[in-house]
């Protein structure tokens, strides 16, 4: 009886790898920061699903605040440094994107 399923398909192959006390460790905390297994770690790395850590995505959340209170600020202050404000919603968003965007392996 398989362990998983995924995609419709069960989990029965298993895929051994040496790995140093280091990399291992490595591989862990990379799995941690993702709020992923090991195992679900390396099948996303492998077929190259993006990652986005537990951190990246508490970042992205606070970025979407700042950017709303800002919107806020400026709608409340009639469009008062609407440039500036502009500007910098641009920025946030730009920031969100990049984040959401890239894979999170170094």
């Amino acid at each position: 009886m398989p362990f998983e399923v995924k995609e419709g398909e069960p989990l029965t192959q298993r895929v051994g790898v040496r790995f140093t006390e280091k990399e291992k460790a490595k591989l862990q905390k990379l799995a941690d920061d993702a709020g992923l297994t090991v195992s679900e770690l390396v099948r996303r790395i492998t077929f190259g699903r993006k990652l986005i850590t537990d951190l990246e995505e508490q970042h992205i959340r606070e970025l979407n605040r700042l950017g709303g209170l800002l919107k806020k600020l400026y709608l409340q202050s009639g469009g008062v440094n609407a440039a500036e404000s502009a500007r910098v919603l641009r920025r946030i968003y730009a920031v969100i994107d990049e984040q959401a965007n890239r894979a999170s392996i170094r």
